[in-house]
């Protein structure tokens, strides 16, 4: 089968720009299509972030000073390139990737202090990265296979192409995919900017129930229009066409229920491996855990808080909102700091209720709890490395990574199961000496309490718990295996014309 031209548009990505997870599987899975032969392309802005950061890019031949033309302004991009850079553990002048990303630079939209603004164009901002996407390729006649989309702020794309483009036999057999990674986030505007955006035309082809309450949706218009939908596990897959998750698009996803399909997001363990990671001082396998412990006791002295084998380290990475989950630790995380011999290292910034509730559990217990308030990358892996149990009991979670990074860390997970942690943790089974973690699945304070009293029932078995451990460090969740399955909807998406 011939290779595929794919192009992948995103509002984000490793390591140029980040905020989330988006960011890390739009570079891990460029990285996998790159190695495996075929012609990639990423799609970013060029940030003010990106610019500042002193990184090196070079003008794209064909692709400057391109005029993207709107009912009431015309403005200017130009294509400046960089290749995407190998995760750290396997840089070499070998295996550097041959990925090109492509920087939307139109300074006017994105030198601005953060990757996303409050201000009145940021509809703008992102309808004209859909275009620009496109405009390029028509420089570049360049034909892609397949163009992956993903979240609203490439929304748009689907419904331009088939309008705005729909005359250029260039675009003629591409397909389009949108990925959906957290349907939370919709990208919902006043009616009133259709016009600035050029899409003023096309109210038909948009939802009618939003307009008539006066605004659009982009995430909703990509749903209605790109060829196929992806979202980033099989259980979110299910639950975003139901009322409780479906956050007011689960009837539009359930007319379009056989185009959607969930992939759990790949883990690059080039990053993540505690064998080779370069932000651990002592480093470990499944054969050989004394480095675990040896990070233990690192990230207890780090965190200011006593070190002893016997008692569990609880581990949180995480920002601190109302989707993970932390309003459950109320009634029962202070009954088990109070009862046992426990530690809790948390990571973490956001809401401010969290924040301080996180806080007075560490000054109410300060030889027990030890918080980071904000985000440190090194600190991250150090608890993941250093932690025996983490914590992760979120309200939704479309896909999630920190249950991926700690089962490869020999840290069992306690996570709800919901969304992709109901795919990637199994419960432990003492008896058989199967399962990885320890998944609930009643939201509650009381459901999160039964399980914490038997993780600590099954922590007082060492010998089942290696076992615990040692079967969650060889699960595989890396893009070697799921990198696989978007290239198989990619084929099947294009049907005879990939062969």
């Amino acid at each position: 089968m011939r290779p595929l031209r794919l192009a992948l548009c995103a509002s984000e990505v490793t390591p140029f720009a980040k905020t989330g997870g988006l960011a890390d599987v739009t570079s891990g899975l460029a990285r996998f299509l790159g190695q495996a032969g075929h012609d990639t392309r990423v799609f970013v802005p060029l940030y003010k972030k990106i610019v500042d950061s002193g990184l090196v890019t070079t003008p794209l031949p064909g692709a400057q000073a391109i005029d993207v033309r709107f009912p009431s302004r015309t403005m200017r991009f130009s294509i400046r390139t960089a290749r995407l850079p190998q995760s750290e553990a396997q840089k070499s002048d070998a295996q550097k990737s041959e990925v090109p990303v492509y920087f939307v630079d139109c300074p006017e939209l994105y030198h601005r202090p953060g990757l996303y603004t409050e201000d009145g164009d940021e509809v703008v901002r992102f309808a004209f990265l859909c275009r620009a996407v496109l405009e390029t390729c028509q420089r570049l006649q360049w034909s892609p296979d397949v163009i992956h989309c993903n979240d609203w702020h490439t929304g748009l794309l689907p419904l331009y192409l088939r309008t705005v483009y729909a005359w250029d036999r260039l675009f003629a057999q591409t397909k389009t995919l949108l990925a959906i990674h957290n349907i939370g986030y919709q990208g919902v505007f006043p009616e009133s900017q259709l016009d600035a955006i050029g899409l003023g035309d096309q109210r038909a082809h948009l939802h009618h129930g939003d307009l008539r309450e006066g605004r659009f949706s982009c995430l909703k218009t990509g749903i209605l229009h790109a060829t196929r939908l992806s979202t980033v596990s099989i259980t979110y897959a299910k639950e975003i066409q139901t009322a409780e998750y479906g956050m007011g698009v689960e009837e539009l996803l359930q007319t379009r229920s056989k185009d959607l399909v969930g992939i759990v997001n790949g883990v690059d363990y080039g990053d993540w491996d505690p064998a080779t990671d370069p932000l651990l001082p002592h480093h470990f396998s499944a054969d050989d855990l004394t480095g675990k412990q040896q990070m233990k006791a690192a990230l207890l002295q780090r965190m200011q808080l006593p070190y002893d084998p016997r008692a569990p380290v609880f581990g949180v990475v995480s920002r601190l909102t109302s989707q993970k989950g932390f309003e459950l630790f109320s009634d029962s995380i202070p009954v088990f700091l109070q009862r046992e011999d426990m530690r809790l290292c948390v990571l973490g910034s956001g809401e401010d209720k969290h924040e301080k509730y996180f806080q007075w559990l560490r000054d109410t217990w300060p030889n027990k709890v030890g918080i980071y308030r904000g985000f440190h990358d090194e600190l991250a892996h150090w608890i993941e490395a250093g932690s025996d149990v983490f914590l992760m009991p979120s309200r939704f979670e479309p896909c999630g990574l920190n249950q991926m990074y700690s089962l490869r860390y020999g840290t069992p997970p306690v996570v709800r199961s919901t969304g992709g942690l109901a795919d990637t943790v199994a419960p432990w089974d003492p008896a058989t000496g199967a399962g990885t973690g320890f998944p609930f699945l009643e939201f509650s304070s009381h459901a999160l309490s039964g399980t914490l009293d038997w993780v600590f029932r099954n922590w007082r078995n060492q010998k089942g718990w290696k076992q615990l451990v040692k079967n969650g460090m060889q699960q595989d969740f890396s893009w070697q295996k799921q990198g696989p399955l978007y290239v198989e909807l990619y084929r099947r998406m294009l049907g005879a014309g990939a062969n």
